[in-house]
């Protein structure tokens, strides 16, 4: 009996440790996609709307952005974050260094 209570203690501690290595690993890829959408999403609003200059009428819509992304996806997508992101594409306006960056920091 102490034997079948001693695989059954094992079993428990191996699958905590597989579920904890899973959630780790879940954690890290939504971190690396959330990265790429904040860049790509930087990225599009330089391009698109400000075309890579710091344009007046660009705070406006970088207000409406951040009002019309806040109502349907929440406060990640502030007007103060939105800027950051833009900042972020602007800092980093190759693709290949922010993924370059973040398989280091995996």
């Amino acid at each position: 009996m102490m034997l079948q209570n001693q695989n059954h203690q094992q079993l428990i501690t191996d699958l905590k440790e597989l579920v904890d290595k899973t959630k780790y690993q879940v954690a890290a890829q939504v971190n690396s996609a959330m990265v790429v959408l904040y860049w790509k999403i930087g990225q599009r609003i330089n391009e698109d709307i400000l075309g890579n200059k710091r344009a007046e009428y660009g705070k406006e819509i970088i207000f409406q952005i951040s009002q019309q992304l806040t109502l349907e996806f929440g406060n990640s997508f502030s007007e103060k974050n939105i800027r950051k992101m833009i900042q972020f594409a602007s800092v980093f306006d190759d693709f290949e260094i922010v993924t370059s960056a973040m398989r280091q920091l995996s």
